[in-house]
């Protein structure tokens, strides 16, 4: 037997040798050894070089091969990677190894970052190695890793051959999650979708939902108006042949059209209208209500009354708000103090948005005249959430409110009442555009024109009206802090997105010149509103912003930078943010700057709280703040226990507005859950009701768990916050609105734009006529993890109980003596009192068993499986146990939860979409209940508060059904019987009441009680910036 090889000195003296066949051998051997004996060729490392760079020399590569392994294990792999590229063929990426694994993917960072730099020569060896390396991964059947490969190396071509070779839809759906849920850069991202477009195109059975999303995301209203047009057509050329089929043009274009609603800007559906209207020949009066034919009735559901129609009728008929709560919480406040009003005014709000419920107003009449001034402005604002989707009526409900040219009776109503008509129109305001745009032109009054151009803002986002920022920009030249401050928010909010170079410099260069603090917040806030979404192209402004030596320009700048960059988790912004919240000396930028990471990570929630976890317990409270902030604004609608972990012990902060934040992240969080599905939740209301009857609570304290409650029992306990549209793709109105409900902190009324982030979670069916059908679908899971709330108990009527007497210990041992020798006494006379006692007993011990054997009552187990009818409530952790039965008359044209088959992956054990199956009868599910395994009793709650997003489209909402037996009639579904919207002469008497209190000069305090109106100070109160008032 050979001894152990101990050194390799010998060989590599060999290397001196003039031979080449010598020198040849010698590093063949040590290509062999250099595994373990790298540490000693090290020595011998310039003479391998001067081998390789020998160009004489026949093998050369082997050198390089030698060299570059032992580069590798001494940690350069820079080096590494150059002598690899050196040895050619000779370095083979088949090889499984630590080595190969290593420099491939130094190669591919090499190979990414020169494709990046656009250069125009890309070394041909690291793109030999890429090729192979892909090669390798398409024959080993790893297309996804391939994939992966090619958009970080921005190789369009291997997307291709992947599909022609596999000819597999899932695949294209897997790059549409990639390319939109990871960061990539801007024109390679719209690459990708292009391409994505014509392979969807060439399936056998096109995606169109998929296609029309893609359109979304590269804003081209243009094809996406050629897509519709292509069905109309089709639907009209063979109606009767693909009618009620999975293949039915008009259903697949009514579902196009609802989910544009959904997901595009109301810009993009007005270009989709104007192009469908002039390729179709519609006429603009055959597209209003009753349209007839296909085209006029797609028009008609692009312009979003048909959604908003539906939903509004869901809310009102679902509404399952609890005035207890809010009564509780009136009676808790002093409705003195404005801030406590404008609390509850916008927990009312926030509780009923959507649902045209005013019944809490009209029986709280006296409470509600005690609003004054700009408590007066939020609680009128506060009916633009209560109607918010009512765009019929709207302007009726307001009449009482609005400007008119009678003697104004109070100015903050009116400025509120157009605030709220933007609130009622947001997204959706073409309608009332002049209107607003009328009311900021003709009244001076600060107040009313602050109120205007937010409502103008709102109803206008997105929309570039251009005659609107000219009226906007007006009123900022007005230099009025009041209305100023609106007007930037409002510019911002109507060139949404847009960028506009002369917006941006006129309200750049108006900030710096203006004194007021709150214009240039305004101004700031306005800017950041115009680089939503833009990415990298906002990096000019946001670096201009963020160095600015003002502060207020700073936090601007945060916000643009989180807008800019809203939902992709750039490294490089959350970074820039990080450094930030530790070292800008303004804790208002420091407390952005947190606030701000929630934007970033709203898409991957789960990444956040690892995060935030130490900025939740810096010393300084704004940081503490901005970390609850940024847990509600990424987890909301989550229930993440990880978020919830880092919340809880913040409601026990010693500061009362870090407190405060934490209130309404946890609302956030636990939206729509029970205390089935999360025990937490009743944790979490016993928090926030003992925060509002504590007698010494902070009054800040007191307003956040206000608005929590309000916040967790949203729309009625029908609606979900979120910044992810429905099955995850990105919610424009959403992410404004919370932006703008963050600047709260300095201004009350901003808070009602929460309500532009609620999303109704309904599943509602509708048939090829757009009726409802009376259908039932299954979940498979408890009724009881996702039921509503049960209603808050009243407190009962207790009797007085009378107050013992109190006794002296002398009196009462001379009591226990005479008590001892009556005993005596008695048991010498036969012990007739005892036995007396003794009798009085007995019949209650014996009682007793049958009593408790009769309170006993027999308790039915659970069923693990509900039926639940056409445009019910269906939470977002409910909708992947929901389905149509197989053997349903009426099936969805596209699945309820997005079009991705692995979404199903952990929910086949339950009784998923995949092995769905009609639900046995009653008796029989009952007696399969008992079982005590997981998959019988259906999901446990840890697993039922997961959640599944995808970028293509899905999550419930409204869907369109196939009807598998069109020539028999159905029973349809009508949304009604929970109506509690008030008459004329009720909405009449709250004007009155809310108009009652005269518009005075010497404001309620806005924050603590007992504090007291500074001496000169403004009108326009904002909140106090010592945390002391805070």
């Amino acid at each position: 037997m050979a001894a152990p090889l101990t050194s390799v000195a010998g060989i590599t003296a060999l290397l001196q040798e003039k031979d080449p066949k010598l020198q040849a051998y010698a590093l063949r051997k040590l290509d062999t050894l250099v595994d373990g004996f790298w540490a000693e060729l090290a020595d011998s490392v310039p003479r391998i070089e001067e081998l390789y760079e020998d160009e004489s020399f026949a093998d050369r590569a082997v050198a390089a091969l030698v060299a570059s392994k032992v580069y590798f294990y001494l940690g350069e792999f820079d080096d590494s990677l150059n002598f690899a590229l050196g040895a050619g063929a000779l370095f083979d990426v088949d090889r499984r190894d630590e080595y190969v694994e290593t420099v491939v993917s130094k190669a591919i960072d090499s190979y990414i970052a020169q494709r990046s730099a656009a250069q125009a020569e890309v070394d041909p060896r690291l793109e030999s190695i890429v090729n192979n390396m892909l090669e390798r991964c398409v024959a080993a059947g790893e297309y996804r890793q391939a994939l992966g490969i090619a958009l970080e190396t921005r190789r369009l071509d291997v997307i291709e051959n992947v599909f022609r070779t596999t000819h597999d839809a899932q695949l294209l759906i897997y790059v549409l999650e990639v390319v939109m849920g990871v960061a990539h850069d801007h024109e390679v991202r719209r690459s990708v979708l292009s391409l994505l477009v014509q392979l969807f195109q060439s399936l056998e059975q096109p995606d169109y939902f998929s296609m029309a999303q893609c359109y979304v995301y590269l804003n081209a209203p243009a094809p996406a108006a050629e897509l519709l047009q292509t069905l109309v057509q089709r639907a009209e050329a063979g109606a009767a042949a693909q009618a009620n089929t999975p293949q039915d043009p008009l259903l697949i274009a009514y579902q196009i059209a609802f989910d544009l609603v959904e997901s595009a800007t109301q810009e993009f559906r007005k270009s989709v209208q104007q192009e469908l209207q002039h390729k179709l020949g519609i006429a603009a009066e055959a597209s209003g209500e009753g349209a007839a034919s296909p085209g006029a009735q797609i028009h008609l559901i692009l312009g979003g009354t048909e959604s908003i129609k539906l939903y509004r009728a869901f809310l009102q008929y679902a509404n399952h708000a609890d005035l207890a709560i809010l009564q509780a919480s009136k009676n808790a406040l002093d409705a003195h103090y404005s801030a406590y009003h404008s609390a509850v005014s916008l927990s009312n709000a926030f509780m009923n948005a959507g649902t045209s419920s005013d019944e809490f107003l009209r029986e709280n009449l006296d409470w509600l005249a005690k609003a004054s001034n700009w408590s007066k402005f939020t609680a009128t604002a506060a009916l633009g959430v209560l109607h918010k989707g009512n765009l019929q009526e709207g302007m009726n409900i307001l009449r009482p409110y609005l400007p008119s040219d009678a003697p104004s009776s109070s100015v903050y109503s009116e400025g509120g009442s157009l605030f709220a008509l933007g609130l009622i129109h947001a997204n959706h305001g073409a309608g009332i555009l002049d209107t607003l745009m009328h009311a900021l032109r003709t009244h001076t009054a600060e107040v009313v024109q602050h109120g205007a151009a937010l409502g103008l803002g709102a109803a206008g986002m997105a929309t570039e009206n251009e005659a609107a920022y000219e009226e906007l920009r007006n009123v900022l030249f007005s230099d009025s802090a009041v209305a100023g401050e609106a007007a930037g928010y409002a510019m911002g909010l109507v060139y949404l997105g847009t960028g506009a170079p002369h917006a941006v410099d006129e309200m750049l260069q108006y900030a710096q010149e203006t004194q007021h603090e709150k214009i240039i917040r305004g101004l700031a806030m306005g800017l950041a509103l115009l680089q939503y979404g833009r990415e990298a192209q906002a990096d000019a402004t946001i670096e201009v912003l963020i160095t600015h030596k003002d502060a207020t320009m700073r936090y601007g700048g945060v916000y643009t930078l989180a807008l800019a960059y809203a939902g992709t988790g750039s490294n490089a912004a959350i970074s820039r943010l990080l450094h930030l919240a530790v070292s800008d000396g303004s804790d208002d930028v420091r407390r952005a700057a947190v606030t701000a990471l929630g934007f970033l990570l709203f898409r991957t929630p789960h990444n956040l709280p690892a995060m935030v976890q130490l900025l939740s317990e810096s010393y300084n409270p704004h940081v503490r703040y901005g970390a609850a902030m940024a847990l509600g604004i990424a987890c909301a609608g989550t229930g993440l226990d990880a978020a919830l972990d880092l919340l809880e012990p913040m409601t026990k902060d010693p500061v009362d507005f870090v407190r405060q934040g934490a209130c309404m992240a946890l609302a956030m969080v636990l939206v729509q859950q029970n205390d089935t599905l999360n025990p937490r939740v009743s944790h979490v209301r016993k928090t926030l009701e003992r925060m509002l009857t504590e007698k010494h609570e902070e009054a800040m304290a007191k307003f956040g768990a206000t608005l929590a409650q309000g916040l967790l029992d949203a729309g009625g306990r029908n609606v979900t916050i979120s910044l992810q549209g429905r099955g995850g793709s990105i919610n424009t109105p959403a992410i404004v609105g919370m932006a703008l409900f963050a600047q709260y902190w300095y201004w009350f009324p901003m808070a009602h734009f929460a309500a532009l982030a609620f999303t109704p979670t309904a599943i509602i069916g509708l048939a090829r006529t757009l009726e409802l059908p009376d259908v039932e679908l299954v979940s498979r899971a408890r009724p009881s993890l996702f039921a509503y709330p049960p209603p808050l108990e009243a407190p009962s009527e207790q009797k007085r109980e009378k107050v013992e007497t109190a006794v002296l210990s002398t009196t009462a041992k001379s009591q226990a003596r005479q008590r001892t020798k009556e005993r005596k006494k008695a048991a010498q006379e036969g012990g007739e009192a005892m036995d007396q006692d003794e009798a009085k007993d007995k019949p209650a011990a014996d009682d007793a068993p049958d009593a408790k054997k009769d309170d006993k009552p027999t308790k039915r187990p659970e069923p693990a499986q509900e039926r639940i009818k056409n445009c019910s409530r269906v939470t977002p952790y409910q909708l992947k146990y929901v389905a149509f039965p197989s053997a349903s008359r009426f099936q969805p044209i596209r699945p309820i939860l997005g079009s991705r088959a692995e979404v199903w992956h952990n929910t086949a054990g339950v009784g998923a979409l995949p092995m769905l199956t009609p639900p046995p009868p009653r008796d029989d599910a009952d007696k399969a209940a008992p079982a005590t395994n997981g998959t019988a009793r259906g999901p446990e709650p840890a697993q039922a508060r997961q959640l599944h997003y995808s970028v293509t489209g899905g999550g419930g909402g409204i869907l369109m059904l196939l009807d598998r037996e069109p020539s028999k009639p159905f029973a349809k579904v009508t949304m009604h019987g929970n109506d509690e919207s008030s008459t004329a002469q009720e909405q009449q008497e709250t004007a009155d009441a809310l108009k009652s209190a005269p518009d005075t000069d010497e404001k309620a305090p806005t924050g603590v009680a007992g504090t007291e109106r500074a001496e000169g100070q403004a009108d326009d109160v904002e909140m106090p910036e010592a945390p002391e008032a805070r």
